[in-house]
């Protein structure tokens, strides 16, 4: 008999995954109330072994989310929202012995194939895998709304489903996999109108678990090395003659950061302008970008090969770059390309260009901020602009990210500015590093290029553990040079945990949140 492949099978959900569990997310709850790609990213970072789908004939069916946490966050008083770190989930904690369950969702076209039991006793697994106390959660109560006259108090709900004069499928589905309620957590969802906006929580003891409980939980820090070397170039705008010319400026500082074994160096924002002064006149401005996107192909090949063939991870300034639109034609978008050194090439588009970018070269704002995975952990690039405005870091720094960096390209001091002083700010209000690189020199022949000023620096945030202005390393103003910092991770990652203040931790999610809209040009 031939063997055959299993047709349902639950795995651990990977990052290529987000979309499908995306698309699963709106299918049962509706877009509006549904998980994004960037919220699916964070939970993968911050705790990939907690994250589970089922898998049927190949098509994602069930999805399963959890964190650990410490008994004392599972059982107080908390929203969804809160205790989920608004969808993104959390590293696991120091002190965590609690895993705590946020999502479990099964496709409405599969739920004869008890994928929720599955999902369920994955979670048992994976908690007696770490020696966990138990599990908790807070479960809906989707029959409470229709029978709140006669139990105002849902409590007396709960006992009522226990005592078996009610019934609640979910409530009696949780109960009969060995969850017992816990009490009630008042607004834990405020717009499930069946549960009235309650939650019961819900505990299931550990039999497993050893009296000196919790085994050695991976991390952030198991999975990220514990100091990486980034270097910024301040790059010096010169007429060329040919692009050869360019590409060996480049090598230069590529080569430099890699004889001093830096895990990443980082370009400037529209540094490939460069190419415009091999052109034997002026052009006009539309022209101009229109020329220097047709550089995108080669521009991109030699980066990529700088990349592998130096053993550095490249954060390659930005490059104007023609890209289709969806409804037909096409628009030049101001775009920033990574360049990994295992050979994999990333993008991140500028959001937001400026007055002088859309007057000057028609340059339209692209679409998502999406964290990009590294061999030293999640970073984000924010292109220049983009940096004064703070949600777009904290999407960024929600989905996991420890390192932003900002290629920018000012013309005088004041716009250099702007800029330096929100990166720090971003720097502080994240708990993040933030490494800038900005052009200098002069292009007389390139329209809107004409002068620069720049000062790059690594930032840090403001507390004991860094550099005492919160800077790593400064550039000189106006000079051509290469800065070179140690970024600890462990600090970083011990100052979300225990610093002087915790900015990441103290947010008030009962307040205020960003929400952040999907769309794809």
């Amino acid at each position: 008999m031939d063997h055959t492949k299993a047709k349902l099978i639950i795995r651990p959900a990977t990052v290529a995954d987000a979309p499908a569990i995306a698309r699963l997310s709106i299918k049962v709850y509706g877009k509006a109330d549904s998980f994004t790609r960037a919220e699916i990213r964070g939970q993968l970072i911050n705790f990939p072994e907690g994250q589970f789908v089922a898998e049927y004939e190949g098509k994602i069916v069930g999805h399963c989310a959890t964190m650990i946490v410490s008994a004392e966050l599972a059982f107080k008083p908390h929203t969804w929202e809160e205790i989920s770190n608004g969808g993104y989930g959390r590293p696991p904690a120091v002190d965590g012995d609690v895993l705590y369950g946020f999502e479990v969702c099964v496709d409405p076209d599969f739920r004869r194939l008890r994928i929720g039991q599955r999902l369920y006793r994955k979670r048992k697994e994976l908690c007696q895998h770490f020696e966990l106390k138990g599990i908790a959660f807070a479960g809906r109560m989707p029959g409470y709304a229709r029978r709140r006259r006669q139990y105002p108090n849902p409590a007396d709900y709960v006992q009522a489903v226990r005592d078996k004069k009610v019934r609640d499928q979910v409530i009696l589905f949780q109960m009969n996999e060995g969850y017992e309620p816990r009490g009630i957590m008042p607004d834990y969802i405020p717009n499930d109108k069946e549960s009235g906006g309650y939650a019961v929580l819900m505990y299931w003891t550990n039999p497993l678990a050893p009296r000196d409980t919790g085994k050695a939980v991976p991390g952030l820090k198991e999975r990220v090395p514990s100091s990486v070397r980034v270097a910024t170039v301040q790059f010096m705008m010169r007429k060329i003659e040919t692009i050869d010319q360019f590409e060996e400026q480049v090598e230069y500082w590529v080569d430099v950061a890699s004889d001093y074994e830096s895990d990443f160096v980082v370009f400037p924002e529209l540094f490939t302008l460069e190419l415009l002064s091999i052109e034997e006149k002026k052009l006009q401005p539309a022209q101009a970008i229109e020329k220097v996107a047709t550089y995108t192909d080669r521009f991109v090949e030699f980066m990529s090969r700088m990349a592998v063939s130096y053993n550095v991870n490249i954060i390659g300034g930005s490059h104007p770059t023609k890209v289709k639109r969806e409804g037909g034609g096409s628009e030049i978008r101001n775009i920033g390309y990574t360049f990994l050194r295992d050979g994999a090439v990333h993008q991140s588009e500028k959001l937001h260009p400026t007055p002088s970018e859309r007057r000057w070269w028609n340059i339209q704002g692209g679409y998502g901020a999406n964290v990009i995975p590294t061999d030293c952990g999640p970073i984000g690039v924010m292109i220049c602009y983009d940096s004064e405005f703070p949600e777009l870091a904290r999407h960024l720094v929600n989905q996991g990210a420890l390192m932003l960096f900002v290629p920018f390209c000012t013309d005088e001091r004041r716009g250099f500015l702007r800029a330096h002083y929100c990166c720090q700010a971003r720097a502080v209000e994240n708990q993040v590093y933030v490494i800038t690189s900005g052009v200098v020199g002069n292009l007389p022949n390139v329209e809107n290029m004409d002068v620069h000023y720049a000062e790059s620096a690594i930032l840090t945030p403001s507390d004991f553990p860094f550099s005492r202005d919160g800077v790593a390393a400064h550039a000189p103003a106006n000079t051509e040079t290469i800065a070179i910092a140690d970024l600890s991770l462990d600090s970083l990652l011990t100052a979300r945990q225990s610093g002087t203040v915790q900015n990441l931790r103290d947010r008030r999610f009962d307040l205020y949140r960003v929400e952040w809209t999907q769309q794809q040009a």
